[in-house]
């Protein structure tokens, strides 16, 4: 047995009091004189025999009542399993999912109420004197400090669902971090969650092994959940009034189908798309949404979908800009090329800039989505330079090579974006004998393709480089096998190499009829765009095309009257936009320079959440084997549970009883233990008997 405050052994040295009262018992006797003692005598002894054993009983009751009640003050406890020292301060992290899967409901409510709750009654079984940190998947800064346990209470209080989702290695870091400042005190450590699947790897986790962490497991029902996963569109260009394909990817969680989902789409607070979808079991799939009618201007959408009892992943929100022109930029050896400008003047959508190598402005790059380079015989190091930045940012980048082209130089330069580069000269009649259906330059848009098509011929080409065959894609293939026209992926972009410089003397593709659409099918694929939405929780760094600001003109992101003014960052062809925890609200928000708004934003939940499936307790035991275990919640409260853990079994409370059972006693034995008898004295005659 130990005790938690053993100074209060020293009171015991006043059972002493009582046992000095019982033998200087001072009472004076009165006398009486018997003229025969015979029988006096015997009734002294008896009375005297009883009195000794009522105030000896009397003494021990009072013995036992003093030291019980001084044992209470010294708070005996038997140790526990996980009980080294109960020393008189400790200091205890207690972490708190607030993830939207909290929002699930049980018995009790829903399970972020009862993890407030249990938070409350794991506090209150420690002592006055320890100290708490409470956390939550907001990570926030307040939060890195210790606490009283009036303090914790109220801050447990406060704690409301976020959007935020963090892994279970960074939670269990962030609350050693604050621990570690005072590394000679107990350190305790409380994770309360429902411990989704998402939230850690089956990998078991690292974590210092002179914390004591603890997992309490909140359980709730398994909801069949359908959630619209992400979205995308098929054109990267978008034009005013055309047609456009949206693909939406839903993902069903439940154990069984779910059978004619409703969806809608809206543009702008107009519904423009309808469905209904069925999607099996614990699968996802990929349903097609057309509208159209959109007009110039950033275009605000959100797809909705009616699926109970879990609603916060029924909405999705995204945004993208419809474009009056599109810009394109040629680049060429001072002399303009005649079929690209044909190309690109026919259709007045492309606003299209021409400037000889010599004399580019390399900071507007960026802003155009399409390059096409021609009639170059050495590209300079500081445009190869500029160009593989742009290509790596996600610009696309068409090449066609001059009639006398370097082709060392064309080497370096196209070596540098993982493309092929032109080796040497064949000067022989060839004819293109096939077309990739499957590139995304022709895919879906021929209804029919022809048995014998027309396809280009050719006098003399280049030979392109075979070292990256198997990374390109190919566009057209001679009948021997060369590439005529490749596509490569370049970081985020793509560069797509031509075999024959755009001269008639070459080939006849630039008069021929599929030059014009694989020139504009390339450039409606071309479009840098941001992206239609970004993951709150996930991207806390936004990525966007350049935007010029200063000091007196402060980007910043607004909804309904809310303003956010993210860290500004510029770098090599984009802006950086340092959110980190400052966004808590889903949905469409305005990045605004000034007054003016330069681009629409869309933000979601984390998808992560979605995926309503648990860890079990092997499991976590596994991921946290340095951990005392999964403490399951009942019905009774955490602090016994916590209490006998730690301190052991606490014999405090029993002392107290035992202590007023003793006093009670010491009551019954003052008031109905007579020591006092009548004794009837007389002679030893016979009664006499009548008859």
């Amino acid at each position: 047995m130990h005790f938690l405050y053993p100074a209060f052994l020293f009171a015991l040295a006043s059972l002493a009091i009582p046992v000095i009262v019982h033998l200087f018992n001072f009472r004076r006797y009165q006398k009486v004189y018997f003229s025969n003692v015979q029988f006096l005598k015997s009734i002294q002894e008896q009375q005297s025999s009883r009195r000794n054993v009522k105030e000896r009983l009397i003494l021990a009751s009072r013995l036992l009542a003093l030291f019980f009640l001084v044992l209470a003050f010294a708070r005996p406890y038997l140790p526990g399993k996980h009980a080294e020292i109960a020393g008189p301060r400790q200091l205890v992290s207690i972490f708190i999912d607030n993830s939207y899967s909290m929002q699930n409901l049980n018995r009790e409510g829903s399970l972020l109420d009862e993890a407030k709750r249990r938070a409350k009654e794991i506090a209150a079984a420690y002592t006055n004197n320890d100290r708490f940190q409470l956390l939550t998947q907001d990570f926030e800064g307040k939060h890195q400090r210790l606490l009283t346990r009036a303090e914790f209470f109220d801050e447990a209080d406060a704690v409301k669902i976020s959007p935020r989702n963090h892994k279970l290695q960074q939670i269990i870091y962030r609350q050693q971090s604050l621990l570690d400042m005072q590394p000679e005190a107990e350190r305790s450590v409380y994770i309360l969650s429902d411990f989704q699947k998402n939230i850690a790897d089956a990998k078991p986790l690292k974590s210092d092994t002179s914390l004591h962490i603890s997992l309490v497991q909140l359980k709730a029902s398994t909801p069949a959940n359908v959630a619209v996963d992400s979205v995308w569109l098929l054109s990267a260009i978008h034009r005013p009034g055309e047609t456009e394909k949206m693909l939406v990817k839903l993902h069903n969680y439940a154990n069984e189908a779910s059978t004619k989902i409703p969806l809608k789409l809206s543009i702008n607070g107009e519904q423009k798309a309808l469905g209904g979808f069925t999607i099996p079991a614990h699968s996802s799939q990929v349903d097609t949404l057309t509208f159209s009618g959109l007009t110039a201007g950033w275009q605000r959408g959100e797809i909705s979908m009616q699926d109970n009892p879990v609603t916060f992943d029924n909405r999705f929100f995204l945004s993208f800009n419809v474009k009056e022109k599109m810009p394109v930029l040629l680049i060429d050896g001072g002399v303009a090329n005649p079929f690209l400008k044909a190309v690109f003047g026919s259709d007045p959508f492309f606003a299209v800039s021409r400037v000889p190598e010599g004399n580019v402005d390399y900071a507007s790059l960026s802003t155009y989505p399409l390059i096409a380079i021609s009639d170059v015989r050495m590209v300079s190091p500081g445009l190869s330079q500029q160009l593989t930045t742009y290509v790596k940012k996600g610009g696309t980048l068409v090449v066609f090579p001059a009639t006398d082209a370097d082709l060392v130089n064309n080497r370096s330069f196209l070596q540098n974006l993982g493309a092929a580069y032109p080796e040497q000269m064949a000067t022989e009649n060839v004819k293109v004998t096939s077309l990739n259906l499957q590139n995304p330059v022709f895919k879906d848009i021929f209804e029919a393709f022809p048995k014998n098509p027309d396809l280009p011929l050719v006098k003399k080409y280049y030979h392109l480089n075979s070292a990256v065959k198997m990374q390109s894609e190919n566009v057209m293939q001679l009948q021997n096998g060369y590439s005529f026209w490749a596509g490569y992926n370049s970081g985020a972009g793509k560069v797509y190499v031509s075999a024959v410089p755009l001269a008639e003397e070459f080939s006849n593709l630039p008069r021929h009829a599929l030059f014009v659409p694989i020139m504009f099918r390339i450039a409606l694929l071309s479009g840098r765009e941001q992206p239609l939405f970004y993951s709150m929780g996930h991207d806390d760094v936004i990525e966007t095309l350049p935007i010029q600001s200063s000091e007196k003109q402060l980007l910043k992101l607004t909804k309904a009257g809310k303003s956010i003014i993210p860290d500004v960052r510029q770098q090599e062809g984009s802006t950086l936009l340092y959110v980190s925890d400052q966004l808590e609200e889903t949905g469409l928000y305005d990045l605004k320079k000034q007054d003016s708004t330069v681009a629409v934003m869309a933000f979601n939940d984390n998808r992560a959440e979605s995926d309503m499936s648990y860890y079990s307790t092997a499991d976590l035991d596994n991921i946290v084997p340095e951990a005392r275990g999964v403490i399951q919640t009942t019905k009774a409260s955490l602090k016994d549970v916590i209490g006998t853990s730690n301190f052991g079994t606490q014999l405090w409370k029993l002392c107290i009883i035992l202590a007023l059972v003793f006093l009670a006693a010491e009551i019954l034995l003052i008031k109905f233990y007579k020591t006092d008898q009548r004794m009837l004295l007389r002679d030893e005659e016979p009664t006499p008997v009548h008859t």
